[in-house]
């Protein structure tokens, strides 16, 4: 009978899985042979001090299957045999059971019918019995399952924060962009009308050529200030917007003068 354990929610580290496992396992001392790892599914034999079995590691959804499916041999049935077959050919009997000889089914079963009372039975039921016994390995494979898939779990909430986090910071930068260009706009729109103001009163015949000096230097800084909003560079856009905006007030002040 197949001993099934679940990873929960870690399909996405299955490569990680199988190693964290293998290595987790040959800690404990299991011997892991004949390994065939796939994208989606690895299978290998175990062996746990006397103990042998095959074990395979599936991809399920988002989560991931270990199936491990000890090797037993029927001692049990043995053990019946030999209390209730006696001088009925036991030797051939007992190797024919135990290599599937299909040519002694009728033999085993006449043997069988009159050997009841002599334990056979109970030897079988033992056998039942058996099959649903965690093994040995299959305790130290679930320890290590639960183990590993902890680890993982631990890793997939670190990496969830870790994305929670750039996505807030995706979201401030988002605002502070938008923050920035609404100043930038402004700023725009000052040195625009400033321009205008200043062309007016050239056209007048006013003398205004230290203001028309400054706006021209405020809107070479606004335009740097823009430059830097493309390498996300706030510190830098702040201090030009901050040198435009006086530029501008500066002009404002020496055109009323």
């Amino acid at each position: 009978m197949p001993f099934v354990y679940y990873g929960q929610g870690i399909s996405q580290f299955y490569q990680d899985f199988i190693e964290r496992l293998m290595s987790q396992l040959a800690l404990n001392g299991t011997e892991i042979t004949n390994k065939r790892i796939g994208t989606e599914l690895a299978e290998m034999d175990v062996k746990y001090i006397d103990e042998n079995g095959r074990m395979s590691i599936i991809v399920d959804g988002e989560n991931i299957k270990v199936i491990y499916d000890v090797q037993r041999e029927r001692e049990e049935v043995r053990r019946g045999l030999g209390g209730a077959l006696t001088g009925a050919g036991i030797g051939s009997l007992l190797r024919g059971v135990l290599s599937g000889d299909s040519d002694l089914k009728d033999r085993v079963i006449d043997a069988a019918s009159g050997a009841i009372a002599g334990g056979t039975y109970e030897a079988l039921e033992g056998y039942e019995d058996s099959k649903e016994e965690r093994t040995i390995f299959a305790q130290e494979l679930a320890e290590a399952v639960k183990t590993v898939e902890d680890d993982l779990q631990y890793i997939a909430q670190g990496q969830e924060a870790a994305r929670e986090a750039l996505r807030e910071e995706a979201r401030e930068r988002s605002e502070e962009d938008q923050e920035l260009m609404d100043e930038l706009e402004e700023i725009f729109v000052e040195i625009i009308s400033l321009k205008e103001e200043i062309e007016l009163l050239e056209l007048e015949g006013s003398d205004v050529r230290k203001s028309k000096s400054r706006v021209e230097r405020a809107e070479k800084l606004y335009f740097e200030a823009k430059e830097a909003m493309k390498d996300s560079d706030y510190s830098m856009v702040r201090a030009k917007m901050r040198a435009s905006h006086n530029m501008i007030e500066k002009g404002k002040e020496l055109l009323n003068y």
